[in-house]
């Protein structure tokens, strides 16, 4: 009998995984040395707000404006009880007010003249460029008008003003004193740094002088020095409460005028004299070619009328003093503004380069002229502007409108 024989298995052994053939990766090509791109054919230069043609006073300060950031206005605190930490903290937020308002003119001021500069006073004159191409034989350009003989002719007048609220008179919807008015007549702006009831001994004083000397010394913010100066002060000098000090009693066995105390009215009027004294030899070392142009103020009424909570300036001292009509007030007011006016006209003839605006007797003598006791109409504020553009124009012929 034939038996299977059993047989033991024989183990599998696992076959070994044969490699992967390796992928050749294929080899990154070499990048090329950057070739020099070819000048691209030179297309028309974009457009800035310095190209175009020239423009008028309002379009450049439109232009100015729209680019500017909006500021926003300081919020003030009502002060209910006053202490004197409140009344000083009151004085910093005024003064910090006036600083920034300062500054926001000066900036505008300074953008709207380099505008103008560069394309020119619509009206005035070619820009430069083109004066200089007119220069040039064969340039081509505008010629100079017939009689015009002042090189710097088209070439926008560089003006700043400080003062008072002659010069800057902040009632809403009035329009201004006569800076505003004045500079529309000129075709170019006027830096006004101006502050309504400002007095001259302090604008000449230690705080504002540093004013007046960082303009006379820097001039121009939009460059080269300052062609005029405007000051209008002294108003605010001689009237208000201390007035009561050199108007004496009325007694109507003297002349009206005779009721003004000469001693201390004179050591008043010294004061506003000292005050253009220094002006004028700040200017004369700092900018000796800046001419400087001062006014008189029209003879005010004493009708008693002030404006946004402040005045009356005048009436108080006559009724103080037992004046018996407006009429007698006035002639004494008339008589103290006309020694003021004799101050600056010695003073323009003693100094070079100082010409005085005397306007006295432009507004009738009625109370429709006035809008209060020390402030003109609008109509009369235009008119004394139109002095001013006059003056002006006649002494720098070619470049103001």
């Amino acid at each position: 009998m034939v038996t299977k024989s059993t047989k033991t298995p024989k183990k599998s052994t696992p076959k070994k995984a044969e490699p992967k053939k390796a992928v050749a990766k294929k080899a990154a090509p070499e990048k090329a040395a950057p070739k020099t791109p070819k000048k691209a054919p030179r297309g028309p230069r974009r457009a800035t707000i310095s190209d175009g043609p020239p423009l008028t006073l309002e379009q450049a300060q439109a232009v100015v404006r729209s680019t500017q950031a909006p500021r926003r206005g300081t919020r003030r605190a009502l002060v209910v009880d006053a202490t004197p930490a409140s009344v000083g903290k009151e004085r910093e937020q005024l003064e910090k007010q006036q600083r920034e308002e300062r500054e926001r003119r000066v900036e505008e001021y300074k953008a709207t003249m380099e505008l103008l500069k560069k394309r020119g006073v619509k009206g005035l004159g070619p820009p430069e460029t083109e004066k200089r191409r007119a220069a040039t034989p064969g340039g081509g350009g505008r010629r100079r008008a017939p009689g015009v003989t002042d090189p710097n002719a088209g070439k926008p007048l560089q003006i700043f003003a400080e003062g008072d609220s002659w010069f800057d008179y902040p009632v809403p919807l009035f329009g201004g004193g006569i800076v505003l008015r004045l500079q529309k007549k000129l075709g170019v702006p006027v830096l006004n740094l101006a502050k309504a009831g400002d007095e001259a001994r302090f604008m000449l004083g230690v705080k504002e002088r540093q004013i007046i000397v960082q303009q006379l010394t820097n001039g121009c913010p939009a460059g080269g020095p300052w062609d005029a100066m405007l000051f209008s002060g002294g108003g605010n000098d001689i009237v208000d409460n201390p007035m009561a000090l050199w108007i004496t009693d009325f007694d109507p066995n003297i002349p009206v005028v005779n009721h003004i105390h000469p001693a201390r009215f004179a050591a008043a009027l010294d004061l506003v004299r000292f005050a253009y004294e220094d002006l004028i030899g700040l200017r004369d070392q700092l900018s000796p070619t800046t001419h400087l142009i001062f006014h008189a103020y029209d003879f005010a009424i004493p009708d008693g009328r002030g404006v946004c909570f402040m005045g009356p300036w005048l009436q108080p001292t006559f009724k103080l003093r037992k004046f018996p009509t407006q009429a007698a007030g006035f002639n004494v007011v008339k008589a103290m503004l006309q020694k003021f006016a004799a101050m600056l006209t010695a003073l323009e003839g003693a100094h070079p380069n100082v010409t005085f605006i005397n306007g006295q007797g432009t507004l009738a003598p009625v109370t429709t002229s006035w809008h209060n006791e020390l402030h003109p109409t609008k109509t009369g504020f235009q008119t004394f502007a139109d002095l001013f553009h006059a003056k002006l124009k006649a002494m720098f012929p070619g470049r103001v409108l």
